[in-house]
């Protein structure tokens, strides 16, 4: 194994900086990892071999050129953001073999940045899971063991990272998509503030949730990629005119002293295993002892978010998913001359999505139909009003406030298939974070039963860098009692 793999972006960027490597050489010592163990992990969906080469002998050219902080680090990107010419199928069949005639905002700014793309991860179709089970294409597994899920929907991204076949990813998280994943692998991911990062580009699942961001194995990492992909974007609508917090100084100022750290009462107790609490206990006493004031807040309408993100969601899957028609791109079935346009347009759509995609358009139209609209979609959104009014009383009282990112650790792959509703349940403390548009981050916390356990930080709208501040000192803490990044101790089984 290339000793490169396992070194973290921010040092790979120092030493193609000076000249001690080239990003030629980083980019291939990270395209043999993937294929040294992806027919293991299942990470990736396409591998760009030859452009991903092309990219890194444009960085090395362009080296005194400095384009960024990353210049010539490779990436994993997730299969839900459109790259020209590059397949992009969300991990359904819908979309198989449509290759963009254009680039989203996100990867605009990583080929600005001169970041090397590696090819695009696996997901649950359409971002709609947390297992990556749901992919067209086959289960993700997680690289700490690999009877387990990764986590959803960007189990690929963070997948990718755990194995050392990126330094870096991109994912997108519309309910807890980033941060349910790093959880479960030992990475880092933040969803951004909505409006921080573009949208333009991201195949839409809930246009009012969803957000991508930046995953990494290290907090200064994620900060460093998140500063290159966030800014206003013209083309989204939805995109925040103003200036970027500072996340990379936040990371490395990495302080705690003075602040308060809210506990939500309702995201920790009952159905989180012992060994997650455990670790969220540890890691609060970490920064009190670090000058953080610990106080104990309530939100008590969180308790009705889980249901009010299975009407919103949905709703609005149901109106974003209806553009896949079979007219215009992607899968079309029955085109034979003997059948109408609705009939192609049914056979298609009952070919091209899977089981938990048609659920969810499913009760997305349900809920949006003619005596429904009003008592469930409507009545979903006075709730998401009263989740946002909790936390703005929150923040009238602390900086930021935390909590175990999931209830328990990785599941194994086919444990919660048939059941829904226990699935639904992994997202039950991110998904407060999507209905009020905040910010927010996990980090690892430690092992339970040999497995990662996450720790979320969750800060006001375009107050991201405190979540670099609390993660930063969090994460030096303990990683100088594990001796460097919990990725570190992934079974040799995969990084070997």
């Amino acid at each position: 194994m290339s000793d490169l793999i396992k070194k973290s972006a921010s040092e790979l960027a120092a030493l193609i900086a000076k000249k001690e490597v080239s990003s030629r050489e980083v980019t291939q010592a990270h395209l043999d990892q993937i294929s040294k163990t992806d027919s293991l992990i299942h990470a990736f969906l396409y591998v760009d071999t030859d452009g991903a080469l092309a990219q890194a002998e444009l960085a090395d050219k362009n080296h005194d050129a400095r384009k960024s902080p990353l210049h010539g680090v490779p990436l994993a990107l997730k299969d839900v953001l459109a790259q020209k010419g590059i397949p992009t199928t969300c991990g359904s069949k819908i979309l198989e073999g449509w290759r963009p005639p254009y680039d989203a905002t996100v990867v605009t700014k990583l080929k600005d940045a001169a970041v090397v793309i590696l090819g695009k991860t696996n997901m649950d179709e359409f971002a709609m899971g947390s297992s990556t089970e749901n992919s067209a294409y086959g289960p993700t597994r997680n690289p700490w063991d690999t009877d387990r899920i990764p986590g959803g929907s960007g189990g690929g991204s963070a997948a990718a990272l755990a194995a050392f076949q990126a330094p870096l990813s991109i994912g997108t998280d519309t309910g807890g998509s980033i941060r349910q994943p790093a959880a479960v692998t030992g990475t880092v991911g933040v969803k951004p503030t909505y409006g921080g990062v573009s949208r333009y580009g991201l195949v839409a699942f809930s246009s009012s949730l969803d957000q991508a961001g930046p995953c990494a194995r290290t907090v200064l990492d994620t900060a460093l990629l998140h500063q290159v992909i966030a800014g206003h974007d013209p083309k989204d609508a939805t995109s925040i005119n103003a200036p970027v917090p500072d996340v990379v100084a936040a990371a490395e100022r990495a302080d705690v002293k003075g602040m308060k750290i809210g506990v939500v009462k309702e995201l920790t107790g009952a159905g989180y295993e012992k060994g997650v609490a455990d670790r969220f206990a540890e890691s609060l006493a970490i920064l009190e002892s670090q000058g953080a004031e610990i106080i104990e807040v309530s939100c008590p309408n969180f308790r009705f978010a889980l249901g009010a993100y299975y009407l919103i969601a949905p709703s609005e899957a149901s109106s974003n998913l209806a553009r896949f028609d079979a007219m215009r791109y992607g899968l079309r079935i029955g085109d034979d001359g003997t059948k109408s346009a609705e009939e192609v347009m049914s056979l298609t759509r009952d070919a091209g999505f899977g089981d938990e995609v048609k659920r969810r358009i499913i009760l997305g139209t349900y809920a949006l139909s003619a005596g429904y609209y009003d008592a469930f979609y409507g009545s979903a959104q006075k709730v998401r009003t009263l989740i946002t009014r909790d936390f703005a009383a929150a923040y009238s009282k602390v900086d930021v406030l935390v909590s175990p990112t999931t209830p328990t650790v990785a599941f194994k792959i086919g444990e919660k298939s048939n059941d829904p509703v226990a699935m639904y349940l992994s997202d039950v403390a991110t998904i407060p974070v999507n209905l009020a548009g905040v910010a927010s981050m996990s980090l690892p916390a430690g092992l339970s039963e040999g497995l990662p356990v996450g720790f979320q930080i969750i800060a006001p709208a375009m107050k991201d860098d405190r979540l670099y501040l609390v993660g930063g000192a969090l994460e030096r803490e303990l990683n100088s009692k594990w001796n460097g990044p919990l990725t570190h101790q992934v079974p040799d089984l995969v990084v070997r």
